[in-house]
């Protein structure tokens, strides 16, 4: 399982001086939205591109992918098995 976090949206929101707030009401942004960052649910490429353009940064400083687990042993001999 993959698990994409916002954690550091809210660092970034934070560095730069922008809330919540201030996303609803100086950039149109949908409550809707911000609840689906809050909990983690999925958001657009839009939304990703709006953010980063908002914040003037980068995609890492919005989301982070976390692995649920490394890939075992076993899958990486099987991978390097096709591959020969």
């Amino acid at each position: 399982m993959l698990l994409i976090t916002y954690d550091p949206l809210w660092e970034t929101m934070r560095r730069k001086g922008i809330t919540t707030y201030t996303l609803i009401k100086k950039y149109a942004f949908s409550r809707g939205t911000l609840d689906s960052l809050k909990q983690g649910r999925n958001i657009s490429t839009a939304t990703l591109n709006d953010l980063c353009r908002i914040l003037s940064c980068k995609v890492e400083e919005v989301l982070c992918y976390l692995p649920d687990e490394p890939p075992s042993e076993e899958a990486n001999t099987k991978k390097r098995k096709k591959t020969v």
